[in-house]
């Protein structure tokens, strides 16, 4: 038995060490130079050159895009939230015809990513004026981002009690208020894990933005890293510090509320 945990943890370790490998390799190839990385590319910094995150950090391009990012990926987990909660809150406490409907239909766009709806969407946003803006780019969001919000907060809202319900509407809680005061209190984990989700998928945004924004004072941090590898191309080690600090956020973010997450997503199995 011992033999077989010692086979998973290494089995475990290894592909810790292959995932972080490349996110290693990206953040200290930024404090070397072009020489350095011509001469042995899997070296360590000798010397260490931090010039290269300071051109970065002290330029107005990178803050602009950092900007775009969190104006995108905010606004569109406040729309996430709002409208999954309040759709997720009519499936599973009222009872109408169409309602199984209703959510199969919400189940089913979790098979159609945005990749295979990138050509009519584009057409769309184009058709209603939003091209080149974050608006173009943060309504397509919060419309594939709904599925999966609502897939994941439905069973949060089913396992509330009846009795609580009907107690509050004893005391003259309204339906407005018993969804504010309580419903929104007691599915708090399932909010706060969609609420992450659809903040890093925003994030991480690469395709979308692409279509959309032709700009590039409107860009997000994933299309500014594509157009800022492509300006220095030459400078290889400015772009692995520029792609560095972009990535780190995100890989902050997840670090800090990976465990809200998965006690999200566990409770909704479990409703």
């Amino acid at each position: 038995m011992q033999g077989g945990n010692t086979l998973v943890y290494f089995v475990a370790l290894v592909v810790i060490a292959l995932m972080l490998a490349p996110v290693a390799y990206i953040i200290f190839g930024g404090f070397r130079t072009n020489s350095q990385i011509t001469v042995d590319p899997a070296g360590l910094p000798n010397p260490w050159n931090v010039q290269n995150y300071i051109d970065v950090l002290t330029g107005g391009l990178f803050w602009n895009q950092v900007l775009n990012s969190t104006i995108a990926a905010v606004v569109t987990t406040f729309g996430v939230v709002v409208l999954g909660l309040m759709t997720s809150y009519v499936i599973a406490r009222y009872q109408f015809r169409g309602r199984g409907l209703m959510y199969s239909v919400f189940a089913a766009g979790l098979m159609f990513p945005m990749t295979v709806a990138i050509t009519p969407l584009y057409i769309v946003v184009k058709n209603i004026g939003l091209m080149n803006s974050l608006g173009g780019v943060i309504l397509p969001q919060i419309a594939f981002a709904l599925p999966t919000t609502i897939i994941i907060l439905v069973p949060f809202l089913r396992a509330i009690p009846r009795e609580i319900e009907e107690a509050a509407f004893i005391d003259g809680c309204s339906r407005l208020g018993f969804f504010w005061r309580m419903v929104v209190r007691l599915a708090m984990p399932g909010v706060i894990t969609v609420g992450i989700l659809a903040f890093i998928a925003s994030w991480n945004s690469y395709l979308l933005p692409l279509f959309i924004l032709n700009n590039e004072a409107t860009f997000t941090l994933p299309l500014g890293v594509q157009s800022f590898s492509s300006q220095y191309s030459v400078d290889t080690a400015k772009v692995l510090a520029f792609t560095s600090l972009s990535m780190i956020p995100a890989l902050v973010f997840f670090s800090l509320f990976e465990r809200r997450i998965v006690g999200g997503l566990t409770g909704a199995v479990k409703g």
